[in-house]
């Protein structure tokens, strides 16, 4: 037991903070990264805060691209696949499961991680887009399979494409992205 607890302590110390010139970039990454997946929504929505593009996720999501553009999580196979797994899985769990809430956002979440891991494509975020399709808005529900698609495919893809172009305008040679693809 005394094994257990002592692992809790840690042993190492927080990292420096990164260098203006990569705070910078990632702002500029996430700024505009949510700001044109915003734009998209004003154009599909009367009401910002009811549209179907602006999903919390993708707020997550652009921590890792733009914040840590080399790290695996943020790769575009994780960013776009986990989103796209994970939503599936949502949609399905919420869709053929009549159990209570708490139990169907449990599901979509684990079976999402699971999913993620055996297609090597896992992506933090993908577990709230699970979550966001079983305890979404009527709105959420009502579009069924379709959620899949747009906004989570439709997003993922924006932020992507954002992505692959502010990362890659820096001229340090170590901030480029992707890693890889496949």
């Amino acid at each position: 037991m005394k094994t257990f607890f002592k692992k809790m302590r840690g042993g190492e110390k927080s990292p420096p903070r990164k260098p203006f010139s990569k705070i910078a970039w990632s702002w500029l990454g996430a700024f505009m990264g949510i700001y044109l997946v915003s734009i998209l929504s004003r154009l599909t929505h009367f009401n910002l805060l009811n549209s179907m593009f602006l999903v919390g996720s993708f707020g997550a999501s652009a921590v890792l691209i733009y914040g840590v553009p080399q790290a695996d999580l943020s790769q575009p196979r994780n960013l776009v696949g986990g989103h796209v797994i994970s939503a599936f899985i949502g949609v399905t769990i919420y869709r053929y499961l009549s159990l209570d809430v708490a139990v169907l956002g449990a599901l979509a979440v684990s079976l999402s991680i699971v999913a993620m891991h055996f297609a090597r494509m896992l992506h933090p975020p993908g577990g709230a887009t699970a979550l966001i399709a079983v305890t979404g808005s009527a709105q959420v529900h009502s579009t069924g399979y379709l959620f899949v698609l747009s906004p989570i495919a439709t997003g993922a893809f924006i932020l992507l494409t954002v992505a692959l172009f502010v990362n890659n305008l820096s001229g340090n040679p170590k901030r480029h992205y992707p890693r890889y693809w496949i």
